[in-house]
């Protein structure tokens, strides 16, 4: 009787515990094949040319390449080293390249052989990606399928600890539940879904909400796929965590509780439960519980407390039990987790708060060893120098190089070639532990992903000259001296190292129209002077007939060329700026009426690009709505996350700006036509220009359109080299001109 007992227990045990809780994780099975299926989805009919086999694991991730029998050997001590394994053979052998999009996958005929076994080790134990921004700024609208291409990407490239936060709303509503409160009770909380993540953050309740409980089992089944993939590849998935965000009808339903309250932005305050009261711990256990019952769990879990916000007090012992709570509240349940912070807290604006005494107090409440921090600004803005590499906690050097999803070019290839390595042999970098990608969003400038990442198995700074030529051949499938040429300009001009305003650069097309230099989130600042740019599109039009097969080329001859366009547009407005200050009618007409055609041609060039549509991103936000409801609220969703961010008077306005086909001309170009009409009517009746009363105008047109359900092209239209090369011919005599002068 007393084994039938035991036996009944470890039944229950193995039916209700999540798999990864009574294992390692993946085995060796089951990593090589989730590379197989990776290689048949890449390559299809071509998987059969390679073989796949485990290494024993390591302290540092391996992989190996040899040819036996005509076959390509793929070996590592994961799924995410052999995955790896293949990039490196299709890059250095068979010249292809995997990016986002324009991807070259032009093998030859017959397989190119490797001479002997290539060996590879990372230095790092971690190599981290994503951003909470990403989900939205990007994410925001998902499926599976495009999910399941993410995972493959991040396999190849060497991830291995990705961000998982996808599902959160389904187990928050289910702890809720068990808590006492109602659906109704929940609706002014749960954000829409493109700002769940500023939700997950603590910055605002209920924006552009609420959410279904349809689309929140929908999101449910999504996140359980996402992480059983990327544990088939072997990588270790971060979950949430509790950090004292609760809903407006907490204090209702719990009177005693000690709730205080930060604000964020311009934003209704949020409510925080203090980690003094008892109730802190309480919910931590209960979300933490019901998360693994959901999901399973690899024992890392990221909360971020005060994000771009004031913490309400700056006494250490404050800080100290906040830290100690958040992380009792995963450790009661989960005796192995392992707290992952973003250190954006210690570059953002509000840092000065954050001295060593409050930094020492919220970061060694925690062991060392259950603690790790990306230093989320890197690239850029280091914190690891500033904050003793944060007083031995296990850290992460990132690059987020990305704001809001903004697609202009722009990076510093000299940093992210030189400084992960670099900072990896200092002497005071402490516990370095990994390397990342912390970017607000992608699909953009992936010459600097790609960069990046080839740090993953390199102990040295990468030879910036020698990997540049290399990504070119790769990109394009041929040398090309033009092509180079261009790539050297761009280098030395978009990718300067020089540094810049938070790294990010605008047009002021973006911007609510006005006539001052910036426009809000829309800095015109360039890093170079913008007429030595041009050369880099002069060179790129030149090696178009050679390489107007390559999609990579393509899609940058039509980038640098939309790029050059932009940097005209701008020298424009402040050229009509100061014909409106002179009281020169004639100028300013003429050169309005330029700046709009610039806007259109740019709309057209763009539309070349399926990852440059509108339409795209707002039929895709139709696409993921459970019920038909929820259509409307998620095309809005869509377009304000875009636009005016929150509402009318909003202070993050165009914050996410995109130079999409779609918004150039059905948004930027309508909001300066309007602009330029009420100059125009005043200028006429007396002579003498105002812009009174143009700003609210503005809101008011920019409200509508945001709440209008106009759908937009998803299918691109037109050849990018005839477009590209059609507006070399009509600008560039007079940008040449303009910008000399």
């Amino acid at each position: 009787m007393k084994h039938n007992k035991i036996l009944v227990i470890l039944l229950f045990m193995l039916t209700f515990l999540p798999f990864s809780l009574l294992s390692q994780g993946a085995s060796s099975r089951q990593q090589i094949n989730a590379v197989e299926g990776l290689i048949e989805r890449l390559l299809p009919g071509k998987s059969s040319n390679f073989k796949v086999e485990m290494l024993k694991s390591e302290e540092h991730d391996r992989f190996e390449l040899e040819s036996v029998n005509g076959k390509i050997i793929l070996r590592g001590t994961n799924g995410v080293a052999v995955a790896s394994a293949l990039k490196y053979y299709l890059e250095q052998y068979a010249h292809c390249q995997i990016t986002w999009h324009s991807t070259n996958l032009n093998l030859p005929q017959t397989l190119p052989q490797v001479k002997g076994v290539v060996s590879k080790k990372t230095p790092y134990n971690y190599r981290y990606y994503l951003n909470y921004c990403t989900f939205n700024y990007s994410m925001s609208w998902w499926d599976w399928e495009r999910w399941e291409k993410e995972i493959d990407w991040m396999a190849l490239h060497g991830i291995n600890l990705p961000l998982a936060i996808t599902g959160q709303a389904y187990v928050w509503n289910e702890v809720y539940k068990q808590m006492g409160f109602t659906y109704k009770d929940l609706m002014s909380f749960y954000a829409g879904p493109a700002y769940l993540n500023w939700f997950w953050m603590g910055n605002l309740d209920g924006w552009n909400g609420p959410l279904s409980e349809a689309w929140m089992k929908k999101d449910s089944e999504l996140q359980k796929k996402i992480l059983e993939r990327e544990r088939s590849f072997g990588m270790t998935p971060i979950l949430p965590a509790f950090t004292g965000h609760v809903p407006p009808a907490f204090k209702d339903k719990f009177p005693e509780a000690k709730i205080n309250q930060i604000k964020w932005v311009d934003f209704p305050p949020v409510n925080i439960l203090d980690p003094n009261d008892p109730l802190f711990i309480e919910v931590g256990k209960r979300f933490i519980s019901e998360l693994i019952k959901t999901y399973g769990t690899d024992h890392f879990y990221t909360a971020d407390t005060f994000n771009e916000m004031k913490p309400p007090s700056n006494d250490s012992t404050y800080l100290d039990k906040v830290s100690k709570n958040i992380y009792k509240a995963m450790a009661a349940v989960d005796n192995q987790a392992k707290w992952v912070m973003q250190g954006w807290i210690f570059v953002y604006s509000g840092s000065a708060f954050w001295g060593e005494t409050q930094t020492k107090a919220l970061l060694n409440a925690v062991p060392d060893d259950k603690m790790l921090i990306l230093d989320l600004w890197g690239d850029h803005k280091p914190a690891w120098a500033k904050k003793n590499a944060f007083y031995g906690k296990n850290w992460i050097w990132c690059m987020l190089h990305n704001f809001g999803g903004n697609n202009l070019l722009h990076g510093r290839m000299e940093t992210v070639a030189s400084d992960p390595a670099n900072v990896l042999n200092s002497p005071n970098s402490g516990n370095m532990a990994g390397i990342g990608l912390t970017m607000e969003a992608i699909e953009q400038n992936p010459v600097i992903y790609s960069l990046m990442l080839e740090n993953v198995w390199n102990d040295q700074p990468i030879d910036l000259d020698k990997w540049l030529k290399s990504y070119i051949l790769n990109r394009y499938g041929k040398n090309n001296p033009n092509a180079e040429k261009a790539w050297n300009v761009l280098r030395n001009t978009v990718y300067s190292n020089e540094k810049d305003y938070s790294a990010r650069s605008a047009s002021i097309i973006a911007g609510r129209p006005t006539l001052k230099k910036n426009a809000n989130w829309t800095y015109t600042y360039k890093k170079y002077n913008t007429k030595d740019l041009i050369p880099a599109l002069d060179y790129l039009i030149m090696a178009a007939d050679d390489l107007k097969g390559s999609d990579g080329f393509r899609y940058d001859l039509a980038d640098v060329t939309r790029q050059v366009l932009a940097n005209y547009a701008d020298t424009l407005q402040r050229n009509f700026s100061k014909d409106y200050a002179e009281l020169n009618y004639k100028g300013f007409k003429d050169k309005t009426n330029r700046f709009l055609e610039i806007i259109s041609d740019m709309d057209d060039l763009s539309g070349t690009r399926k990852e440059w549509m509108l339409g795209n991103w707002v039929n895709d936000a139709k696409k993921c709505a459970a019920t038909e409801e929820e259509v409307p609220q998620f095309i809005k969703n869509a377009k304000n996350l875009l636009t005016t961010w929150g509402n009318e008077n909003s202070d993050i306005l165009d914050y996410s700006w995109r130079l999409w086909s779609g918004m150039l001309d059905d948004y930027y170009r309508p909001r300066w036509e309007l602009f330029f009409k009420v100059i125009d009517e005043s200028w006429k009746e007396n002579n003498i220009p105002s812009i009174r009363g143009v700003e609210q105008q503005l809101k008011d047109w920019e409200w509508k359109w945001i709440n209008s359900p106009k759908l937009y092209p998803t299918e691109p239209k037109g050849d990018e080299i005839e477009i590209a090369t059609r507006l070399y011919k009509k600008y560039i005599v007079e940008i040449k001109a303009t910008f000399q002068d």
